[in-house]
């Protein structure tokens, strides 16, 4: 698998350029561009980048395993700083699987909060 030479229809894919860096479509090219220095791309299949996704969001759970409400939202330092690398992790394998299926992970999640407003509709006022 080769990287496309033609820009992707997928806009959170696209080069980064004169974006600010803290966007997801630049985190999205730089991803793209660090994994092809490495040669990785034979193994960033959609289907692999689901299952290694799935297996940081279990690292991400693991840090909260026992914990209580309170001891989950007072951590550590030293585990905050853990807990913030999965979630890197969680969202580096995300956008590459968005990547490279043309999701805009943006867009789908617009989408997805409209459909859940109008499945899960404001209360009656006073209700």
């Amino acid at each position: 698998m080769t990287l496309p030479t033609e820009p992707s229809p997928n806009p959170a894919a696209a080069p980064a350029g004169k974006l600010p860096p803290d966007s997801l479509v630049a985190l999205t090219a730089d991803l793209r561009a660090f994994a092809a220095a490495r040669q990785w791309q034979p193994f960033h299949a959609p289907k692999n980048l689901a299952m290694a996704l799935s297996v940081e969001a279990a690292e991400l759970l693991e840090h909260f395993q026992w914990l209580t409400e309170a001891q989950s939202r007072a951590l550590p330092e030293p585990q905050r700083a853990e807990v913030a690398h999965e979630v890197a992790d969680v969202l580096l394998y995300l956008l590459q699987l968005a990547d490279q299926l043309g999701i805009d992970p943006v867009q789908a999640a617009r989408a997805k909060m409209a459909l859940n407003a109008q499945r899960f509709p404001l209360p009656p006022a006073g209700g």
